[in-house]
């Protein structure tokens, strides 16, 4: 019986080219911090080794903690006293970021229809990005944070997809079985493996991430057309 649907919000709920995003969201956050000195390729890859640090995360810290522990490795203690520069970005100048997403109006139809259900919904956004970050992203979307039991940050999980635990995590904070779940999203890679954990899949194709060209037809998939259809099955 399905009682819980989960959601990946970028390029899922939030129809986005994950490239285009990401480039427009260092552009942005390069020239934010540029008068506290650093260095735009050094910023950009200090970022993505604190990213690398997120992602092979044990929980034994929180992602955030994580994140700054490596990123201070890098630049110095120093950091700690810039980070309100960075929360005062994540308010301001990355909202400009909106403007290279799409925007899916069935992802607020599909969410109304699911919570007039009685459908339970998490957002399992990797949790890379703090909760300003995601809460804005999620509003991009034309939801509200307040549509989720559950939605993932750096601040509130150790953990980051594909791994595993992630899933489990949710499923443990949910109260509910992995069996009760769906999980919905873009990447084959980091949202149909919630499969190994006993959940439902379905892979929504309109941003469709498949970084090793796997065989999609392997998962339920399609549009949100076909999503509406397959929920409307589960629910019967």
């Amino acid at each position: 019986m399905l009682k819980t649907v989960l959601f990946d919000l970028d390029g899922t709920l939030l129809p986005m080219d994950n490239d285009v995003f990401t480039r427009t969201y260092f552009s942005h956050l390069t020239k934010a911090v540029a008068p506290l000195g650093y260095e735009p390729k050094q910023l950009i890859d200090g970022i993505w080794a604190g990213t690398a640090a997120m992602v092979h995360n044990d929980g034994s810290c929180t992602n955030a903690t994580a994140f700054w522990r490596k990123f201070s490795a890098i630049f110095g203690e120093r950091v700690y006293d810039d980070e309100p520069v960075f929360d005062t970005f994540y308010r301001t100048e990355f909202q400009n970021a909106k403007s290279v997403c799409g925007f899916a109006p069935e992802s607020k139809q599909l969410v109304d229809w699911l919570k007039g259900r009685g459908v339970c919904l998490a957002l399992a956004t990797n949790p890379i990005f703090p909760a300003v970050a995601t809460q804005s992203r999620i509003r991009w979307a034309g939801l509200e944070p307040g549509d989720f039991a559950l939605y993932t940050t750096y601040e509130n999980i150790g953990y980051c997809k594909p791994n595993l635990k992630y899933y489990a995590e949710i499923v443990a904070r949910l109260g509910c079985r992995a069996e009760e779940c769906l999980m919905v999203g873009n990447d084959v890679d980091e949202d149909m493996v919630a499969r190994e954990l006993g959940m439902q899949v379905f892979l929504l194709t309109d941003c469709l991430l498949n970084r090793h060209h796997k065989d999609v037809s392997a998962y339920p998939n399609g549009g949100f057309s076909a999503l509406r259809t397959y929920l409307t099955q589960q629910l019967a």
